[in-house]
C-alpha cells in the first residue's frame, strides 16, 4: 500500500504546477456556456396587473416565494431585477390588487418575498411570477406546488435581452 505524505515542499511544488498549467491555458474555470432562456409558462400571465408596487411583504405573510434571476448564455446573476409575485392565498384571490407585490433581486440574483399561504385554485396550489422590467424579455411563470401544505415555492428565471 502506498502512503503519500504531504510536506510543505510538495504542497508548494503542486501549487506551482497548477499555476503553470493555468498560465498555459490547460485549466479553464467552469462557465455556464449556452444557458437557455426561460420560456413563459402557459397560464403564467393570468390575472397579471402591470406595475405592482415593490413591497416588503404581501399581506400577513407565512409563506415564502424565492428564486434566482440569471442571464441567458453565461448564467451571470442579475442584481436589481424586478420580479412581480401574485397568487390565490388565504387572504385573497390572485385577481385582487392586494394579492400582488414585487421585489428586487440582490447582488447574487436571488429574490425572496413573504406572502400569505397559497391555496389551491382550479385544483392546483400555484404561484405566479413575472419579470417585466423591459431590459430583458418578459417572462411569466406559474409553478405548481407539490402539496397545498408546502410553505415555500421556488422559481428561477434565465433572461435574454429584449
Amino acid at each position: 500500500m502506498t502512503t503519500h505524505s504531504f510536506t510543505r515542499r510538495s504542497f508548494f511544488a503542486a501549487g506551482g504546477a497548477m499555476a503553470g498549467a493555468s498560465a498555459a491555458g490547460l485549466i479553464v474555470p467552469a462557465r455556464a456556456q449556452g444557458l437557455e432562456p426561460t420560456r413563459t409558462m402557459r397560464g403564467g400571465s393570468n390575472n397579471y396587473l402591470p406595475n405592482a408596487p415593490i413591497v416588503e411583504r404581501i399581506g400577513g405573510g407565512g409563506f415564502w416565494m424565492t428564486g434566482t434571476v440569471r442571464r441567458a448564455g453565461d448564467g451571470a446573476p442579475l442584481a436589481g431585477q424586478r420580479i412581480q409575485i401574485w397568487a390565490h392565498t388565504t387572504e385573497g384571490h390572485e385577481r385582487d390588487p392586494q394579492s400582488h407585490g414585487a421585489t428586487l433581486t440582490d447582488a447574487n440574483g436571488a429574490f425572496r418575498l413573504e406572502m400569505p399561504q397559497i391555496v389551491p385554485a382550479f385544483g392546483q396550489p400555484h404561484g405566479h411570477l413575472a419579470y417585466d422590467s423591459g431590459e430583458f424579455k418578459t417572462v411569466f411563470l406559474r409553478p405548481v406546488m407539490q402539496s397545498a401544505r408546502d410553505t415555500s415555492l421556488a422559481a428561477h428565471f434565465v433572461l435574454e435581452p429584449a
